[in-house]
Formats: C-alpha cells, structure tokens, sequence
C-alpha cells in the first residue's frame, strides 16, 4: 500500500490546511527542505497541490514545481490545483510530472474530463472532496449537487488511473480516516482509490492495509507526520 505525504503550496512555502479553508494555515516553510526529509526517509511519491492556482483555477507555484522537479527527479510527483486544460495537463507531463489530479473539472465540464482522458487517462487522478457526503470544488469553497458517490460511479470507465477520496471535516484535524465512507466510495467507482483526510496514527494505515477491499491503493499523509504524530519511516515497514 502506498503512503504518500502532502505538500500544500500557498505563495511559495508549504503549509496544511484544516478542513481545507485557506485562512487555517500552518507554515512549515521551505517545501524543497520539507520533500529533502521525505526523500531521506525513502518516499518514493508525493502529494503536491497548488493552493493558489485551486482557487485561481491556473498553475501559480509553477516556479517552486520546477525546482521540486529538477532537484529530485527520481520522485514520482502527483499534482493538482488549477488544472483545466489539456495544454496545463501537457505541460506537466513534458517536464515529468507522473499524475495529473482533477477535480473541479468533472463537475463544471464533464465532457471535458473525458476528452481529457482519451489523451491522458493513464496520467489523471481525480479528487472527489467531499463534505456531508457531496463534492466540493473550486478549492472547497463550493459544494456541487452531485454525491461523491455518483460522482466516482460516473467516472468508473472513463480511463483515469485512480480517485482521491478526501472527507473534508476530518482534512487536517487528526481525527482518523473515514474509512467506512473509504470503502464505499471504493465499492461505487471500481477502481484504484487513495484515502485522504484526517489520518491520525498508524493504526489507520494498519486498517487500511487489513482491510478486505482490493480498490483501496494507499493514503495521503499530511498533518501527522509535520506534527510528530507518525514515524513515516516506521509507518512504511508496517
């Protein structure tokens, strides 16, 4: 099972969220020193989404991709935020980015997401942020009217290579996966999910591995391990 730490970028430092609003921030500085710790402990991927451009709806923190890019090239990098557009989607790719992560894209334009995976299927994450059960977009400031649920149901054979589940209400405050919903989002798409929110101790990432649903392909780690909470380097032997 893949464990994946989570670089949040917002005006160029990495920080986390909680429950995903932009004005609850922590700063834990120079990103390129914080990914440094991660390669050391032998991450071999990593979570990197561009806050600015989530809300601007275009890359912003390009400059700091570029330099995570060149500096540690054996990294596999997933990366979201602003990512419209097949042009963005190419530009990513050209310089080595592995997965591409969507998500406001699926609601607004739908048909888009598939002609977008026609081209890139293999290469697109979709992020499926939910709160009270419904998708969240435009950086979490808005809540669609389609069920996270329905939304993974729709996509299930539209060719992207996995789903990010996010339950917002526990994203940043350490109160444990929601694995029951984890599961079930799991059972409507069919394929590939990353769990991602809340993830508090080992204990979750020893449920995670236990757990009989063959769809469920790693977690995000985020707040945990900035705050003391996991060893990630025990948590990877687990």
């Amino acid at each position: 099972m893949l464990i994946i730490p989570a670089i949040d970028l917002k005006n160029g430092k990495c920080v986390r969220l909680k429950q995903g609003r932009m004005y609850k921030t922590t700063d834990y500085g120079d990103p390129l020193k914080v990914v440094q710790r991660f390669v050391k402990i032998g991450i071999k991927r990593l979570h990197v989404i561009d806050l600015n451009g989530a809300v601007l709806g275009e890359p912003v923190n390009k400059y700091i991709i570029n330099k995570l890019i060149k500096h540690y090239p054996n990294l596999i990098l997933q990366i979201g935020g602003g990512i419209r557009n097949s042009a963005t989607i190419k530009k990513y790719l050209d310089v080595g980015i592995k997965y591409v992560i969507i998500g406001t894209l699926a609601i607004k334009k739908p048909h888009r997401l598939y002609n977008l995976c026609k081209k890139f299927g293999k290469h697109i994450i979709l992020s499926i942020d939910s709160y009270k059960g419904y998708v969240a977009i435009d950086g979490w400031k808005k809540i669609a009217n389609i069920k996270s649920t329905e939304l993974a149901k729709n996509v299930s054979n539209c060719g992207i290579s996995s789903i990010i589940y996010t339950d917002i209400s526990r994203d940043g405050m350490m109160q444990g996966l929601n694995l029951k919903k984890t599961i079930k989002l799991a059972n409507f798409a069919k394929i590939p999910i990353i769990a991602s929110g809340g993830l508090n101790n080992v204990f979750d990432i020893v449920n995670l591995k236990t757990n009989k649903n063959t769809f469920i392909l790693g977690t995000i780690i985020g707040r945990a391990f900035y705050e003391g909470k996991i060893d990630l380097y025990k948590a990877l032997l687990i």
